[in-house]
């Protein structure tokens, strides 16, 4: 197989999937539009190139990690555009199901096989290789990419139609939403028992009533520290306002998320918009009353 791969985004997945690829034997390719992370990448052995179309004409295997629908929508446009022959693009951001379909569309017109990736994980989940591709599409060409996807995570699943990945990340990330805010609710509820927060994080977190985001996000609220961000709540607000359209969409209420949603909204207004998502808990520190004893506010 020809390890050769283009990566277009080098943000904070992008450049740690791209770390992973190299340490794993992958030509990687990049762009990104910003110079400083293309930099920074090419120290780390990343062929940067001066454009999308320069990655597509150069790599059989595309994967896209990007912020906005605009840049999708555009990259895919650069791609389609490139003179490339046939390629397998995988989209690896979070987006609605209509900009997916966007670029779906676009570069199947050009010959080319798009790919619906999503993928469950942080930015320093992405470091350690700890994270789910949810591959929607092409089966032929999800088996293709079986052993790339294999070099940058934990596992991956061929989950049928395009789009699918992308709705199996929103199921995800709706439990993120409330996991986290549970996490800061119990980790407020310890400290005003007066328990060791430490030994609250060391011996709830491995219980019944971890969590993944309790393992990762209670030491952060301990130690009241939340950079570097693993996941940005100006990003993660974006985030949720998808999946709370996706529910709309379907027909379902999703009560315990609609109650988080509030929170997020708080620790924008406060100024933590940069901050990690683990954050909440100042928002919830500095909201939530204290009821005497006996039950009387």
């Amino acid at each position: 197989m020809d390890k050769t791969v283009g990566i277009v985004g080098l943000g904070i997945m992008g450049g740690a999937i791209a770390r992973n690829l190299i340490e794993r034997g992958w030509h990687v390719i990049g762009f990104d539009t910003d110079a400083a992370k293309c930099t920074e990448l090419a120290e780390a052995g990343v062929a940067i190139v001066e454009s999308v179309a320069h990655v597509a004409r150069s790599a059989p295997l595309i994967m896209t990690s990007l912020p906005t629908p605009a840049a999708v929508e555009s990259v895919a446009k650069a791609i389609a555009d490139s003179g490339a022959p046939s390629r397998i693009v995988a989209e690896l951001s979070t987006l609605t199901l209509a900009d997916k379909l966007k670029f779906e569309a676009i570069l199947k017109a050009a010959g080319h096989i798009p790919l619906d990736c999503p993928l469950s994980g942080t930015g320093a989940q992405a470091k350690m290789r700890d994270l789910i591709v949810y591959a929607s599409g092409d089966s032929a060409a999800i088996t293709h990419c079986g052993q790339l996807f294999a070099d940058f995570s934990k596992q991956s699943a061929d989950l049928g139609v395009f789009g699918n990945g992308s709705r199996m990340k929103f199921v995800a990330n709706h439990l993120v939403a409330i996991h986290n805010v549970a996490t800061a609710e119990a980790m407020i509820l310890a400290e005003r028992a007066g328990l060791d927060a430490k030994m609250v994080v060391e011996l709830v977190g491995p219980g019944a009533g971890g969590s993944r985001m309790f393992q990762m996000r209670a030491p952060m609220m301990v130690e009241g520290k939340y950079e570097p961000a693993t996941m940005k709540v100006s990003t993660w607000k974006k985030d949720m306002a998808i999946i709370a359209e996706f529910a709309d969409d379907v027909g379902c209420e999703t009560p315990m998320f609609t109650l988080t949603q509030p929170v997020y909204t708080q620790a924008m207004a406060m100024g933590l918009g940069d901050q990690d998502t683990a954050s909440v808990f100042e928002v919830l520190k500095k909201t939530l009353p204290t009821t005497p004893k006996g039950g009387k506010a």
